[in-house]
């Protein structure tokens, strides 16, 4: 193996930690926004959002209902988004 092989084996190992750490990243951003707003707004903040009302029902209830729903779609769409971004940052993106 050349010097020259070896330091391009060695750029491409870094570069695969940077994609899969970003990757990482994005994925647990998403899971605690998604726990956020599932469990603690829809059950654990639900006394505390009592007084804030929307569509004729509080806030929290309607976060445990449709919200966390509609997050969770609103964090798929992000997730895809972020990840065609990524892969073009570092080149493997789908052809």
């Amino acid at each position: 193996m050349t010097d020259h092989t070896s330091q391009s084996a060695a750029a491409q190992a870094e570069a695969d930690k940077g994609y899969w750490s970003a990757n990482v990243r994005i994925i647990i951003i998403s899971l605690i926004i998604w726990a956020l707003v599932s469990f603690g707004f829809g059950i654990l903040l639900r006394p505390a959002l009592a007084g804030i009302s929307v569509g004729g029902t509080d806030i929290g209830f309607w976060f445990a209902q449709q919200g966390s729903i509609i997050v969770f779609l609103a964090l798929i769409f992000f997730y895809a988004w972020r990840m065609n971004k990524l892969d073009k940052e570092y080149g493997v993106e789908e052809e």
